[in-house]
């Protein structure tokens, strides 16, 4: 009887000691799901965080690309203004002709304006551009990382599971060999 008892302890030891290593595993592989969802919880706030500066920032150069378009508008209504003007200023004297070439200098100055204006409006719609697919690749990048931080959480659940069903089983088969004592 006490060899049989003795080999029933050996075993319930056996089978603690495995129980509790793989209770061991199983907290291990919880902890690392926890820290990689905590890490991968961070990489989305600063990809959100991102997004939302490039959004700013997308804005602002919108707003840019409007003033330029206005300034743009203005001097070109100048510039039909003076070139108006210069049409009527043909049939005039030697006086009338200095004026002319003054208006042609300011006419020249004004085109230099607007060509200026012209390649900083080609330059915001290539920066423009390059921030709407920034945003679009941002906002591909968070919905990855969400999807990642629901699929971490789920396995977490699933491992909080497995852990508990272990530990149940362990009580069950602890109480069952207790009994086989007795």
């Amino acid at each position: 009887m006490k060899k049989v008892l003795l080999e029933m302890e050996d075993q319930k030891n056996s089978y603690e000691q495995k129980a509790k290593e793989s209770l061991q595993k199983v907290l291990e592989e919880k902890m690392n799901a926890e820290q990689q969802l905590q890490s991968t919880q961070r990489s989305l706030a600063l990809a959100e965080q991102k997004c939302e500066q490039w959004r700013s920032q997308y804005e602002a150069l919108k707003e840019d690309w409007r003033t330029l378009g206005t300034q743009h508008r203005e001097l070109e209504s100048q510039l039909h203004v003076l070139q108006s003007k210069l049409q009527g200023a043909d049939s005039r004297d030697l006086q009338m002709n200095q004026a002319l070439r003054f208006l042609e200098n300011e006419h020249q100055e004004l085109q230099a304006k607007i060509e200026c204006l012209q390649g900083d409006r080609d330059l915001c719609s290539l920066d423009t551009q390059d921030l709407q697919d920034q945003l679009k690749r941002s906002e591909a990048e968070k919905l990855t990382l969400v999807t990642r931080v629901q699929q971490l959480q789920s396995l977490l659940q699933n491992q909080s599971l497995q852990l508990q069903e272990q530990e149940k089983l362990l009580t069950k088969k602890g109480q069952q060999i207790y009994y086989h004592k007795f």
